[in-house]
């Protein structure tokens, strides 16, 4: 079988942030799926490398968090242009499997249909145009009516969807009802990160004694609300703890996040450059908590992040600051505790007694790797796809399992 796998944003381990693409492309591969692979790059021309099995085309389209609304779309469109023109060179494939974001990706599944009778999945990482219509980065309401309609005909048109979070598989039942969904969340790599005791020499490395350490590790974006992680720095600052807590990241919010801390006089928070997985991994080494956070609209309880995934492997107790599929998992097994900015003296007190408790801090640091592994690792989530591209005639556990969002 031959599938052209399309992620406009793909990223290896080695180059860090998301990475999902990257290990469902080469579980394929290992599976016996033939896969090439179309992303974009910041290179000046057309790109070809292969990487862990997979033909990778990188097409040249500038991209930066930092774009402004019409220069992304201006971005997100000539991706969809240079893919239309790449696709018909390449060798026949059976199927398209297309991730979003952007939801313009999708544009490519519907001319691929039409145009050459190749049928496409399409994966819905986050909500769009949910997002950013509730963020308010998109306000016309013509504009609104056009890309509901565009979301609606993507759905309808795929052979199947798959869903990152339960969250988002009942949007799309709600707007493509009918519709065979997945549900394959994002996943742990539990080879890369794994539990791990603090070492000195990392310790000294970052100017740190052996304190209660706190952690972000992720994107600086407006939807991100790092801000809140400061919030809480401040008041462990006022009230003499000697906490410590760490930002690693880059994103259209680092310099003010910078400010807010120097305005703050916060000698408690660190931050520390975006780095690959290797450097999350040792940040997450001597850091007790892993904060994921994101700003407190409905669509972002849904968000299925890389960065919680990624500290459950780790073994990390979890602080989270809004409601949703994220702090259901972490009250429901254990992992840590909620954060919610109206109740921000509340987590404080919380987080005074497990300082006192470290054993509990222990506990919930093994509940968070046991259910990375027995539920999110990467081979499940790779055995899961494997069975949404290729359907097998005898039903297995896993099988009956993967469209649990069916209608």
């Amino acid at each position: 079988m031959k599938l052209i796998y399309v992620h406009q944003y793909f990223k290896t381990p080695e180059e860090g942030g998301a990475v999902r693409s990257f290990h469902l492309a080469k579980g394929l591969v290992e599976a016996g799926i033939q896969v090439e692979l179309i992303t974009s790059g910041n290179q000046k021309s057309y790109d070809q490398r292969w990487i862990s099995g997979i033909k990778v085309h990188y097409l040249p389209v500038a991209y930066d968090q930092k774009f402004g609304f019409f220069k992304r779309i201006k971005a997100f469109l000539s991706f969809v242009n240079q893919a239309k023109k790449l696709i018909p060179k390449l060798e026949r494939p059976d199927l398209l499997y297309i991730t979003s974001t952007p939801l313009t990706t999708g544009l490519l599944g519907l001319w691929a249909k039409k145009k050459l009778a190749i049928p496409y999945i399409f994966e819905v990482r986050d909500l769009w145009p949910k997002a950013p219509i509730e963020v308010g980065a998109i306000k016309n309401p013509l504009l609104i009516q056009w890309l509901k309609k565009l979301e609606k005909r993507i759905y309808d048109q795929a052979m199947s969807l798959v869903a990152l979070s339960p969250g988002i598989g009942s949007h799309l039942r709600e707007i493509s009802p009918g519709q065979k969904i997945a549900l394959i969340p994002n996943f742990s790599d539990l080879d890369r990160f794994f539990p791990q005791r603090k070492r000195d020499s990392i310790l000294q490395k970052y100017n740190l004694q052996n304190k209660l350490t706190i952690a972000y590790t992720g994107a600086l974006g407006k939807v991100n609300a790092v801000d809140e992680l400061l919030d809480l720095a401040m008041q462990a600052q006022t009230r003499n703890k000697p906490w410590q807590f760490l930002i690693m990241g880059e994103g259209s919010h680092r310099e003010m996040l910078l400010k807010k801390a120097e305005q703050l006089k916060l000698s408690n928070v660190i931050f520390i450059p975006f780095g690959n997985k290797e450097k999350v991994n040792e940040v997450l080494s001597i850091s007790d908590f892993a904060w994921i956070s994101f700003a407190h609209l409905p669509v972002l309880k849904t968000n299925s992040p890389n960065k919680f995934f990624d500290a459950i492997a780790a073994g990390k107790a979890i602080l989270v600051n809004h409601k949703g599929w994220v702090y259901d998992l972490v009250k429901e097994n254990k992992l840590g505790i909620s954060c919610l900015p109206h109740k921000l003296n509340s987590a404080f007190m919380e987080l005074e007694n497990l300082e006192n408790h470290p054993e509990k801090i222990v506990q919930m640091s093994r509940n968070s790797r046991q259910l990375a592994e027995k539920y999110f690792s990467k081979e499940i989530a790779v055995a899961r796809l494997n069975l949404v591209i290729q359907p097998s005639d005898s039903p297995t556990q896993l099988g009956d399992e993967v469209y649990i969002l069916t209608a």
